[in-house]
């Protein structure tokens, strides 16, 4: 009897214990970050469905559904006159969609979101919410509740929003770095304003960067558009920050899901639904979900925050192909051709040079620049990131780069941009490389750069000037680099900037503006 009272008063003391760093916990259950929670949640807890490779997705669907929440918004007007049927908004109407109308009813959207922590913390699109006056929750009992906004990014297009209700279902965020082609997934979302709606198929792809975030950040507002009514200008855009990596699916995803939750045969979440490509606004076979591992050091920031903290390199580059390679006069076909080096950047600290090649990232091989921006855009200022480097002379080089916040890299490009007073190359909106000798023989030129990108919005955008154009001199002043062009552009006399050089079939073209 004595050893049987022993035993249930240990196991009474146990479980009070228990119990009291439960409550201590909950108590402090804040100042832990998402991730924190979620381990405290599923250490206990894991959810018991079919492995990976499984064809039924029942316990997974039942596990992850109760998690994934419809989001409606509404959007207020300030106009106060009901201009419908104008010629103005037919124009409007062209440029903004519906929300070029102007009318006295409020408009109203609607997506998906997923619940991260019992506390209330949903993640979704930034496209969903931004600008929204109202933000409501439906959640999976129906019960509707108002949700605040904690921190939105256009660059990747997330959001973290918060509902002040506890002990909400919640789904376990995965690793999307083990996500494979061909895997099973499912995307679960409000598509089309139905209920909650399941849909299977497998991971076509990964690291996918289809331009929709920056097509979408190049889009002139209303603002912009009167303004450009009132002057004949365009207010100058910020640069393109935008980080695309997307894993492609083809579980249907169509208007409605974006926010909602793409998930593993475990029920773990694995990347957040965003984008379609189709020709119709409807689902033509695949989607795109940013991966959660990009996710979740956003949502911390966000969290502890309010803000992105973001660390850049310090470079523009080019992914290399058969054809980029032998217009660089590269033998390689396969990383990142550096094209300029930010002065006082983390990569010039780190000796990269014009010209050098990025092979690897954390020791992995990378192909295309979603491969390193997914990798940047996980980590902060102040972090450090292994590149192994191809120098223009042949050797391999590994290189340790510190990432600089946004703060010191904007300032370095303002100081560059300062020095001339004219045009720039940030305001031409293109990026450039050297011109290769077999290039140069083609045409029988011995200076010149090739255009290797044009950023939409800009002067190149707005003059057709296409990639894969030679210029050989800006203002008369033979060009060999993207240093040159940047030196020759404030030297015209007459205030206007000139360019000259040949298309790609061999016509020679002058392009002079103010």
């Amino acid at each position: 009897m004595k050893k049987i009272g022993l035993i249930v008063l240990a196991a009474f003391l146990g479980g009070a214990v228990a119990i009291g760093a439960y409550k201590l916990l909950e108590r402090n259950n804040d100042n832990f970050s998402l991730t924190e929670k979620q381990n405290m949640m599923f250490a206990n807890n894991p959810i018991k469905v079919g492995s990976s490779g499984a064809v039924d997705f029942v316990q997974a669907a039942a596990a992850v559904s109760p998690a994934v929440v419809h989001i409606k918004t509404t959007y207020g007007n300030n106009s106060s006159d009901d201009n419908s049927g104008s010629g103005m908004d037919d124009m409007l109407e062209q440029f903004f969609g519906n929300g070029g109308r102007r009318s006295r009813v409020p408009r109203a959207a609607s997506g998906s979101g997923v619940i991260l922590t019992a506390d209330g913390y949903i993640v979704t699109n930034n496209h969903v919410v931004e600008n929204a006056d109202k933000i409501e929750v439906i959640l999976s009992n129906r019960r509707k509740v108002t949700a605040k906004v904690i921190g939105r990014d256009p660059n990747t297009d997330l959001a973290l929003i918060k509902v002040d209700v506890n002990g909400l279902p919640f789904v376990k965020m995965g690793n999307s770095d083990n996500v494979q082609v061909g895997e099973w997934v499912l995307a679960v979302g409000f598509p089309l304003d139905l209920q909650t709606t399941v849909t299977a198929g497998i991971v076509s792809a990964k690291a996918r960067n289809i331009g929709i975030l920056n097509r979408t950040q190049q889009q002139p507002t209303r603002e912009e558009y009167e303004e450009y009514q009132r002057t004949g200008k365009m207010p100058e855009r910020p640069a393109n920050n935008s980080i695309e990596s997307y894993i492609q699916t083809d579980a249907a995803i169509n208007p409605g899901n974006s926010g909602g939750a793409l998930v593993n045969a475990n029920g773990e979440l694995v990347g957040i639904n965003a984008a379609i490509a189709s020709e119709t606004g409807r689902n033509e076979g695949y989607g795109f979900a940013i991966p959660v591992n990009l996710a979740k050091k956003i949502l911390e920031d966000f969290k502890e925050y309010g803000t992105v903290k973001r660390g850049y390199i310090g470079v523009t580059f080019q992914a290399l192909d058969a054809d980029a390679a032998e217009k660089l006069n590269v033998k390689d076909i396969n990383g990142l051709y550096v094209s300029s080096v930010l002065p006082g950047g983390g990569a010039a600290s780190a000796g990269i040079k014009e010209g050098d090649i990025i092979k690897k990232v954390e020791g992995v091989e990378i192909y295309d620049s979603p491969d390193l921006q997914e990798k940047v855009g996980r980590m902060r200022p102040g972090d450090k990131i292994a590149l192994t480097v191809l120098k223009a002379d042949g050797s391999t080089k590994n290189v340790s780069v510190t990432l600089k916040p946004e703060s010191s890299v904007s300032l370095a490009s303002k100081n560059v941009e300062n020095k001339a007073t004219g045009a720039t190359i940030n305001k031409l909106g293109a990026s450039f490389a050297p011109a290769s000798a077999a290039l140069k023989a083609k045409f029988g030129v011995k200076d010149g750069v090739v255009v290797t990108n044009v950023e939409q919005g800009k002067l190149f955008d707005y003059w057709d000037v296409n990639k894969g154009l030679l210029i050989t001199k800006v203002n008369g002043k033979p060009v060999n680099s993207a240093a040159d062009i940047e030196k020759a552009l404030p030297t015209s006399p007459n205030g206007k900037t000139t360019i000259s050089g040949f298309n790609e079939n061999g016509g020679s073209y002058t392009i002079s503006f103010n």
